[in-house]
């Protein structure tokens, strides 16, 4: 058991690395292409500054950006004005010198439009349109038995779709929630007939939708500005300054366009509308490299916090059977928690990144420990405890000699399911910046690229068969040794 232990702490601290560099500027993006390229603008043309900048892309929703900006979990990230007055602030028609007076009472600050605005629009397919003489969002109050698929942020936004349904008094109850980006699939194959859509969108074009008018102007101007936290002034305002009013609607179609279909990645295109020089493309071996490295980390660490924590209260609940009764169901109770909501409800306290991740695994990693260390004494004989009593033998060395010895078998089995549930929910560390494995998956969802899910999927696969190779022959030598 000593053993066990010193391994534990071994690797818990070979582990705790890849912090990031003090003072670096850390740019925040969201979840959809158009965020990850402006992200990335905002990234490079910073480095061209001799600002060092690290770019944390995909990481959620409005919400999730916003309270990290907050927090200081990120410096600056790109935004729309629209979203600002209606989801943030919710103060619906607040812009200009409004807007900007009161993000500085939060201590945010705001740029000019960087050029363009990008507000949402409802598309059809053309043919579909024609068909049934649509052109307008009220004519939908006519077709009540059209499908309609929104993206998960749109369902529920205050300027989304319950604002649309309220005031265009829509009658539709076939909505669905489904990812912005592969809505667009679902719309070409007719699996759908009404999605919302980015009005610099590359697929509106590519596949010739037809967007209906607003006739009501429910939807309010969502130009496009960088946030940025005002402490941080100083240093960043020239630089995003000279961004202002630099981009139009059409050339961040193009942009768009580049990556959604050209293939190209968000980097390639930001760099080259800076003109600057194409940034070094990781090849599938290096970028597999660092995918590994992270994800091993997060597992690593998390499971390693969850010995340290578990063992002892396994130990606990055997020695003291009424704290047992308060401390499984407790346990237990965190695994009925969605692990997506688990890392949002922490973010709060952790802010983004792999501290994050790491406490939500921990908990995650928490239960089958604490339960094999509980069984593997319980199922302990009676008798043989009893007679290390009458032979004198102390309590101390009755723990290390014969009590966790014996309960090994059950406590490396639990640790074994806790390294294998880590390595799949790791996956959704990426969501809040902290790597791994989820990255390429996250990129692969977003631009419909079958290769890079299967990037993201397959290593995390074969790291769970090599978790399990290895605690199987763990067990196979202890049973050996038995």
């Amino acid at each position: 058991m000593p053993t066990l232990l010193r391994a534990t702490l071994l690797l818990l601290l070979l582990t705790l690395a890849g912090c990031e560099r003090p003072g670096q500027i850390r740019v925040g993006s969201k979840s959809f292409t158009e965020s990850v390229i402006l992200g990335e603008v905002i990234q490079r043309h910073l480095s061209s500054h001799s600002i060092s900048s690290q770019h944390r892309s995909q990481l959620g929703g409005t919400r999730v950006l916003w309270e990290a900006l907050l927090a200081g979990s990120i410096d600056v990230y790109p935004e729309y004005t629209g979203t600002l007055a209606q989801e943030i602030l919710h103060q619906p028609g607040l812009e200009g010198e409004a807007l900007r007076t009161r993000l500085a009472e939060q201590g945010i600050g705001m740029t000019e439009s960087l050029g363009f605005s990008n507000t949402y629009a409802l598309a059809m397919r053309a043919d579909r349109a024609s068909q049934l003489n649509l052109s307008k969002i009220s004519q939908l109050k006519s077709h009540p038995d059209l499908q309609l698929g929104f993206g998960h942020e749109f369902l529920q936004r205050q300027d989304g779709w319950l604002r649309v349904q309220q005031r265009y008094a829509l009658p539709q109850t076939k909505v669905v929630g489904t990812d912005h980006d592969l809505g667009y699939a679902a719309l070409v194959a007719g699996q759908l007939d009404v999605m919302d859509a980015y009005a610099t969108d590359a697929e509106i074009a590519h596949h010739q939708l037809f967007l209906l008018e607003d006739d009501l102007e429910v939807f309010p101007r969502y130009d496009a500005v960088i946030l940025y936290r005002l402490q941080s002034q100083n240093q960043l305002g020239i630089p995003l300054k000279q961004l202002e009013g630099r981009l139009d609607r059409e050339q961040m179609t193009k942009l768009n366009e580049k990556v959604r279909l050209g293939g190209q990645s968000e980097s390639e295109v930001a760099s080259a509308w800076l003109g600057a020089s194409t940034p070094h493309q990781p090849g599938l071996g290096e970028r597999l490299l660092k995918t590994t490295g992270a994800h091993f980390r997060l597992v690593a660490t998390s499971v390693s916090l969850a010995c340290l924590l578990g063992l002892p209260l396994g130990m606990l609940c055997h020695s003291r059977p009424f704290l047992g009764q308060a401390v499984l169901p407790m346990v237990s109770s965190i695994q009925t928690i969605p692990s997506l909501a688990l890392l949002v409800f922490l973010l709060p306290w952790g802010g983004l990144g792999t501290g994050t991740a790491m406490t939500a695994l921990t908990l995650y990693a928490l239960l089958p420990i604490v339960q094999g260390t509980y069984l593997g004494l319980q199922t302990i004989p009676t008798s043989l405890q009893e007679s290390a009593r009458a032979l004198g033998i102390s309590p101390r060395c009755r723990w290390t000699r014969i009590d966790l010895p014996l309960a090994l078998p059950n406590i490396v089995s639990g640790i074994q399911t806790a390294a294998v549930i880590a390595v799949g929910t790791a996956t959704l560390a990426a969501l809040i910046g902290a790597g791994g494995y989820g990255e390429p998956i996250l990129t692969g969802v977003r631009l419909a690229r079958t290769d890079l899910l299967l990037e993201g999927a397959i290593p995390s696969a074969c790291m769970a068969l090599l978790v399990q190779w290895f605690f199987t022959r763990w067990q196979s030598r202890l049973k050996y040794r038995s």
